[in-house]
């Protein structure tokens, strides 16, 4: 059976850091926790800036920490025995329940969550 790319992706970052043996330390909660400090980091590149003047300064960081984010999100989902594409689609068909197109198109502002 041939591999997915998405698999493929996996593949590539599990035997990463198995190599270095961090899987101990990639403990579900640990894991989460990285989510967020790296979403962070992505956050500082477009701190005090417009959208422009944040790609134009930091374009290459801007990638390393989306990587980052996803790399560790892959690996929360894989550890938990999650299928990313599955989930994603789960949370569209949530959201477009939520926020019907009808509701939501053409809005002047984003509608609250409720």
């Amino acid at each position: 059976m041939e591999m997915s790319r998405m698999e493929e992706l996996m593949k590539e970052i599990n035997e990463f850091r198995d190599e270095r043996n961090w899987r101990p330390f990639h403990t579900h909660k640990d894991l989460a926790i990285s989510v967020c400090l790296e979403a962070s980091e992505l956050l500082e590149n477009f701190q005090w800036k417009n959208d422009q003047q944040a790609v134009e300064a930091d374009m290459e960081n801007i990638k390393d920490e989306i990587a980052d984010v996803y790399i560790y999100l892959m690996m929360l989902a894989d550890d938990l025995d999650l299928d990313i594409k599955e989930i994603v689609r789960n949370k569209i068909v949530k959201n477009g329940i939520k926020y019907p197109v009808e509701r939501t198109h053409n809005l002047e502002v984003k509608p609250a969550n409720k």
